[in-house]
Order: C-alpha cells, then structure tokens, then sequence
C-alpha cells in the first residue's frame, strides 16, 4: 500500500500490502524515505497490568510496536493469501502507516497500492472506497506487483516467479502489462511452510500456546532454513 504523490507533487508515498509486512515508500523531492514493518495487530492476552517492564500494554498494538510485545498480546494479521479479511485491522495498518510511519497528510494525495495477481475484484474495489472515503486520497491506483517488480529492474517485458508469505503466483508481463491468461496463482506459500515447520515442532513436542509463537517460529523458518 502506498501513497504516491503530494498535493503540491513534491512527495511520493509508495508501499506494497504484503500478508507478512508492509513497505512503505515515501518520494519527495530530494529525501526518499523507505521502511518495513510487520503486518500485525496485538491485542492483550490479560488486561491485568498497563506495563510489562519498560512497555506500555496498549489496548491495541500495530507494527514494530505489536512485534516488540508480542508476547503479551493475541497477535492476528488482517491479510490471507493476499486478500483483506479483517477490515478493521487493515484499517489499523494503513492509520499506523501514514500517521505514525510517514506522518503525511493523506488529504489530496495520490496513493499507490500493490497486490498479487488474479485477487477478487471485490477486495480491490473495497481498498479504493477506503482510500477515497476514509483517507480522502485525490487517486488511487492498484498495481500487480509482478509488473512493478519488472519495472523495478528496468524491464518491461519477462516473467516474474513470486513466492511470498500468502501467495506464489508466475506472471509473464509483455510491455508492461500482465497477461492474466497465461498467470498462474497458487494460494500456498511461506505462511504455508511456518505452519507446516510448526506442525513438525508439535511432533516432536514442543508446545505453542500463543498466536506470538507463529511469529517466532516464521523468525525460525527464515533464519535456519533453506531450499
């Protein structure tokens, strides 16, 4: 998800809605500024202490701050296989983003969103209502990420293999356009994998009580593991 260009064309917010993170990237004019965070939302487990040592428990976490306390909260994600299924959250996201991340002022502005190839209409038109009512953006486009990693290359035209943490897809992009006949999606990627590294955790009898623990053994699987 992304905000792409100012009122004044001075700066350019960009970000891709990732299932796992989400990047943001802001281009004024002379500063870019890019960041990463994790796409998640902390709720407390116990609401019997405000603070856990140095943190403050709040009644809802997002980002770096849900990662950094993760072990006191139920963590969700509001994105699976590439599709929003928690509004809410979602909406806790993009607020984090531009409120606290870029502190811009979407009024006006123009935004870039990304997503995978082949996703619901539905879920699109949903983003672009929510960008324009709520977040008052002058423009909104939503582009294939596979296009976007292409162009990201200095190509127009080749074929992008992804797998991501919600959805691998392979997308053969022809002057710039993606050809969703010839795309190929499968919703079996590397949350796929954290789950099935758990489930192998679970056999040999480890024990996992908390939704923080899925994030744990992600570090785990990204770490140590290879193909």
């Amino acid at each position: 998800m992304v905000p792409v260009s100012s009122k004044s064309d001075t700066q350019a917010p960009t970000s891709p809605n990732m299932a796992c993170s989400i990047r943001v990237y802001l281009h004024p004019l002379y500063q870019p500024y890019f960041t990463v965070f994790p796409s998640i939302v902390g709720r407390p487990i116990l609401r019997a202490e405000e603070r856990v040592g140095s943190a403050v428990i709040k009644d809802i976490m997002i980002g770096d701050e849900a990662a950094q306390n993760r072990n006191y909260l139920q963590v969700t994600q509001p994105m699976e296989h590439g599709i929003v299924r928690n509004w809410e959250d979602m909406k806790h996201l993009w607020d984090y983003t531009f409120d606290e991340k870029l502190r811009v002022d979407p009024q006006g502005r123009k935004v870039l969103l990304t997503e995978p190839p082949m996703n619901p209409r539905a879920n699109r038109t949903k983003m672009c209502q929510v960008m324009f009512e709520d977040y008052g953006f002058g423009g909104v486009y939503i582009a294939i990420q596979a296009v976007l990693t292409l162009y990201a290359q200095g190509l127009t035209t080749g074929v992008v293999v992804d797998s991501g943490d919600g959805v691998t897809h392979i997308v053969p992009v022809y002057d710039g356009f993606s050809l969703p006949h010839l795309t190929r999606r499968l919703d079996i990627a590397g949350r796929d994998v954290t789950r099935y590294l758990i489930k192998l955790l679970l056999m040999r009898g480890y024990a996992f009580n908390r939704t923080a623990d899925f994030e744990t053994v992600r570090e785990i699987k990204e770490k140590l593991c290879y193909v």
